[in-house]
């Protein structure tokens, strides 16, 4: 086991391949392509492979193939094992030191009578607004909703406020703003932070203070969209339904009851649309 711990950290210790491996555990628990991996991070496809292949070799990534392609995700199980080698001897006989160290064991305090949400895509003007439209109209007295983009967009989408007005939401209130509109001082403290596209995942935003539950529950962006008015709108449609599905899972949630490594399970489980029951 040692050899191998000192495997995994030698690895890491490569800005470059720890920068693939940051980007891999942002996207957690999607499976990413090469060439998205290409792309955010600016390497060359060979340089990439030989990053990808030494992260395998410690056994911190997994490589699955669907149809022609490669995906590649994170060996959650191999990073705890990691961390918990890791903090071992620290823990022992003296587990106050440590317990602040590990913050997935043990109880979670969301015994509050409202949590505060925030959804992130890019442009702020569709998914993540359909989200906090969504999370207020199923549960507004349980959660305070907000949404922002990582580079907003001029307004909301218009096609985004009709589906939103034939849907019953107001959408009124609602408007594309800048994720540093909830960063510094007076900003809201989260409990929950959600990315809901790929783009906003892959980039290397400042770590929220508190350590709000996170995940990622990435749909394409409908804006995107191409074709006929009624194409378009079928897509925008959709994301909407994929969300609406996803906020009652997630307003389901008998947050009290879990601790927080169940909890992290459950919102990641959402990301992936396989809802326990």
């Amino acid at each position: 086991m040692e050899s191998l711990i000192t495997l995994r950290l030698g690895i890491l210790g490569h800005p470059q391949r720890l920068a693939v491996f940051r980007l891999l555990m942002r996207r957690y628990p999607d499976q990413v392509t090469p060439g998205e991996l290409t792309e955010a991070l600016g390497l060359k496809p060979s340089t990439l492979s030989a990053y990808l292949a030494a992260l395998m070799n410690a056994g911190l990534v997994t490589q699955t193939r669907v149809g022609t392609s490669l995906r590649y995700a994170i060996a959650m199980e191999a990073l705890r094992e990691t961390f918990d080698y890791l903090l071992h001897d620290c823990c022992r006989g003296r587990p106050e030191i440590c317990n602040a160290l590990i913050p997935h064991r043990g109880p979670l305090p969301m015994t509050s009578s409202s949590y505060n949400v925030l959804f992130i895509c890019t442009g702020n003007s569709a998914r993540s607004i359909f989200a906090e439209a969504l999370l207020r109209r199923e549960a507004g007295d349980r959660f305070e909703a907000f949404s922002a983009g990582t580079s907003p967009r001029s307004a909301v989408h218009p096609v985004a406020m009709e589906i939103l007005r034939q849907t019953g939401d107001d959408p009124a209130p609602l408007r594309a703003k800048h994720l540093s509109e909830f960063q510094g001082a007076g900003a809201p403290a989260f409990d929950f932070v959600f990315t809901v596209c790929d783009e906003a995942a892959n980039e290397d935003c400042p770590a929220w203070p508190g350590q709000p539950v996170s995940a990622h529950w990435g749909l394409p962006d409908p804006v995107k969209a191409t074709g006929s008015e009624a194409e378009r709108g079928l897509v925008f449609r959709e994301a909407y339904g994929a969300l609406q599905e996803r906020i009652r899972a997630f307003a389901a949630l008998p947050l009290a009851a879990l601790d927080r490594l169940s909890l992290q399970r459950a919102v990641d489980a959402i990301g992936r649309d396989q809802v326990a029951a």
